[in-house]
């Protein structure tokens, strides 16, 4: 347990900087272990990069149902947290690993099933769609780890602790800079396993992820009395996880939907565009960072401080993550615009591949403003056990606004320009019309 932290009594803007610091700096390195996956992939052929780019919506069915079981299991148990009831803070995090167990099942099975599916549904040539499925064959068949680690630090996460599985992903991160070549090139008694390397490099630094953080939530205080029993299923606890986590999956699901939209559109320029994209994608969530630290920080504050009915803080600390994220998102852009060439250049020096990549970061920059609002949003609803609003909010912006850019794109001159600076302008809209919104039901429900 982490002593130092009182998320219902410490000043708030001591608890963000905190929380989301350890908490940007864990995500950091996931995505720096992204990354060093995109890294070597260029490093086998422009097809294996475009591969692992289009491998990613599906492989965003784990993410999301990770962030699923991770975040209705931490705003549960931190409610409880909030309302001093140790039992049911117990019953959650054992009712949290049953339910992601379930949740790994379907999604193994969903993965292997319907891969192939999804790289004919977007154009991809039969190298392309023989490379992704080397990766996700792995990736899928291995859920059940990276569910189970996300199960385990619910608890942990709910009491503000983002260190632990912040050092977590540090030690992923360098496992995966020594695995990735290790099973992609080979060594010694080790076969050269290309772009199914990369996933196996994956699994075996996931399964060391959890039997780190199975031993710390072991040396956990609130363990005291824990005890076989609270694994014995009960029907209303399981009910209430999948109310409240079945929509956080379900919407950032529509996020593979969206990126699919994407992608379609992408791949009318050819496979080079799709490695352009996706390469620059995955440096994109680095300086997304600070937002996905915020958020974290805030899921666990404001819960804890609704199930304590402590309002006016609840209201204090969603203003302040969107004050704090806009201002780092504003410094981000601008990084981002100005140095889009050179960061695209980090993984192809195919001038087509860097060509595409560059003018989708300069016209991303634009949006990052736009994405404390949004995350924050959804972050503040997820504490407050109204996952449906995240649920609609994440449908519209991952769904319905590619859509509209796909149509305004396509009539009016079809450029891979036009696509994004579409995007870009109904992301800002809607964002906007969602802030107001927070702001209307923070006066009416929490005064």
């Amino acid at each position: 347990m982490n002593i130092e932290l009182n998320l219902i009594k410490d000043p708030i803007t001591g608890l963000i900087k905190k929380i989301a610091l350890p908490a940007s700096i864990g995500t950091f390195f996931q995505t720096m272990y992204n990354i060093v996956d995109t890294f070597y992939a260029g490093k086998i052929s422009p097809e294996a990069l475009s591969a692992l780019a289009k491998s990613f919506p599906v492989y965003f069915i784990i993410i999301a149902a990770c962030i699923g079981v991770t975040v209705g299991g931490t705003s549960l148990i931190a409610n409880s947290i909030g309302e001093n009831n140790k039992q049911k803070v117990l019953s959650y995090f054992s009712h949290t690993i049953i339910y992601g167990i379930l949740v790994s099942i379907l999604v193994t099975y969903l993965g292997l099933k319907f891969s192939k599916t999804f790289f004919l549904l977007i154009g991809s040539s039969n190298e392309v769609i023989l490379l992704g499925l080397e990766y996700t064959n792995v990736i899928f068949s291995g859920s059940i780890i990276f569910i189970s680690v996300v199960a385990l630090n619910a608890l942990l996460h709910a009491e503000g602790d983002t260190k632990t599985y912040r050092n977590i992903l540090i030690l992923s991160f360098f496992l995966n800079i020594f695995l990735n070549p290790l099973f992609i090139f080979g060594y010694g008694f080790i076969p050269a396993m290309g772009v199914t390397g990369i996933g196996i490099a994956t699994i075996v630094s996931q399964l060391i992820a959890f039997l780190v953080i199975l031993f710390r939530v072991l040396k956990n205080k609130r363990m005291l009395g824990f005890s076989l029993e609270f694994f014995y299923p009960k029907t209303n606890i399981l009910k209430n996880l999948f109310l409240q986590s079945a929509p956080i999956s379900a919407a950032l699901l529509s996020f593979t939907i969206g990126n699919t939209i994407i992608l379609t559109y992408i791949g009318i320029f050819g496979e080079y565009a799709t490695a352009g994209y996706g390469s620059a994608a995955r440096f994109e969530q680095v300086l997304l960072l600070p937002v996905l630290g915020l958020n974290t920080a805030i899921i666990s504050i404001i819960a804890q401080n609704y199930g304590a009915k402590n309002f006016l803080r609840v209201k204090e600390s969603y203003f302040k993550a969107i004050k704090y994220g806009f201002t780092i998102m504003i410094l981000s852009g601008l990084i981002i615009f100005f140095s889009a060439d050179r960061i695209v250049s980090i993984f192809s020096d195919n001038t087509e591949v860097i060509e595409f990549g560059a003018r989708y970061l300069r016209i991303s920059a634009f949006m990052f403003p736009a994405y404390p609002i949004f995350f924050i949003s959804n972050g503040f609803f997820m504490s407050l056990k109204k996952s449906e609003n995240a649920l609609i909010s994440n449908l519209i912006k991952n769904i319905f606004l590619p859509l509209f850019a796909f149509y305004l794109a396509k009539n009016i001159n079809g450029s891979f320009n036009t696509f994004f600076w579409s995007y870009c302008y109904f992301n800002w809209f809607y964002v906007l019309i969602l802030f107001f919104f927070v702001t209307f039901y923070i006066k009416r429900k929490l005064n």
